[in-house]
Parts: C-alpha cells; structure tokens; sequence
C-alpha cells in the first residue's frame, strides 16, 4: 500500500503483554517442541521484518529457512558441536546472511534517488553497510518471530565458508549468523543471565 493512502497515527506505548512477549519474558531458547513451523508462518515473520528502517533502504538480509530434514544434514556438516543436537532439534534454522550485490537492488528499494554511486568502487563501504544492515534486519527478524508467537534461539559457532558454499553458491552473499525458530521448551531454558544496567552503558549528553 502507497504511503500516502496510510491514516499514520501518532505511536502509543505497547501493552504489558506484549513488551513481554518481544522483551522481558522472552528467551533464547536451546531446546524444542516437535511442532512444525508453516511457510505461511515464516513469510509473515518475513513480511513484518521487513519493514524495519536500514540505511538508504538497502535491505542486504538474504535468508534461507531450512526446514527439511535433507536441508538439516546439509547444515549439520558446518556447525560447532554445541550447536548441532538443537539446531537439529528445531523445526526451522534461518541463515540470515547479506548480500554484498545490494547495489544492484538500489533502483528497486530506492528509486527516488540513484545511489549506486555513492558506494561504487568503495568495497569497505560496501561490506560494512551490508554487515550492519543486515544484523539489523536479523534482530528485526527474531522480533517478528517473537511477535507472532514462535521462539528464538540465535547462534554463531558456524563454518561462514562451508554454510555459503552450501547454501549461496554462485552468489556474493556471505553468512551473518543462525537463528533457529520454533517453540521452544521451557522445560529446557538455562537460568536468564544478568543484563548490564543503564548506568553501566548510557551516558546523558
């Protein structure tokens, strides 16, 4: 839907119930429950999460979401031991990865402006705005996940080269991190660990 046909509201303060949901009863979780996770389900994570802001609108995030058990034993081979029994576990394991081509994509996302130049012949640059970007469309990501009631359990502790070569041959796309998504078991959750507090991080200025 056009802009311009949106009635924007001014924003109002999510309910309890659901900053606990996204936030402070939220956890990483390590174990699962054997129940399957849709493709409907995952294109409306996607849908949402791709709504979040990144710079000039790149959107790097590229994704695989594997979910069969053929796509398990192609990932099994790349991930570090303490990763495998609950990524083989999980329903669905997101490769959230960037693309470096993104430029390509610029006129697509970006058409009111041409950007391609500001980041020709500049493949620091180019690397760097695909990293971050697409971090933060993968925090996007388990957000959306979150939100439509499936659990999370982001990880690293992967062969970067071994999970491109598998499952992003022939493109310039290279692998951020892993999340796997589903339901989680409770009865399987590690005691929270402490959070920093404001004052240890923040300074007022």
């Amino acid at each position: 839907m056009p802009l311009d046909t949106v009635s924007l509201q001014p924003a109002t303060a999510l309910d309890q119930p659901a900053l606990d949901r996204l936030f402070l009863e939220a956890r990483t979780h390590n174990g699962w429950l054997d129940r399957p996770v849709s493709d409907d389900l995952l294109r409306q994570v996607y849908d949402l999460a791709r709504m979040g802001p990144t710079a000039v609108n790149t959107q790097p995030m590229r994704l695989v979401f594997v979910r069969t058990p053929e796509g398990k034993e192609r990932l099994k081979p790349a991930l570090s031991a303490g990763n495998v029994e609950k990524t083989m576990a999980a329903p669905v394991t997101a490769i959230v990865g960037y693309d470096l081509d993104f430029v390509d994509t610029l006129p697509r996302v970006f058409p009111h402006v041409d950007a391609r130049p500001w980041f020709a012949g500049n493949d620091a640059m180019i690397r760097e705005s695909a990293f971050r970007n697409s971090s933060l469309q993968g925090a996007y990501l388990m957000l959306a996940a979150r939100a439509v009631g499936l659990d999370v359990g982001p990880m690293s502790g992967f062969d970067a080269a071994k999970v491109e070569a598998e499952f992003f041959p022939g493109r310039n796309v290279r692998a951020n991190f892993l999340c796997n998504l589903g339901y989680g078991d409770a009865a399987k959750l590690f005691p929270r660990s402490p959070r920093l507090d404001f004052e240890d991080v923040a300074v007022l200025a």
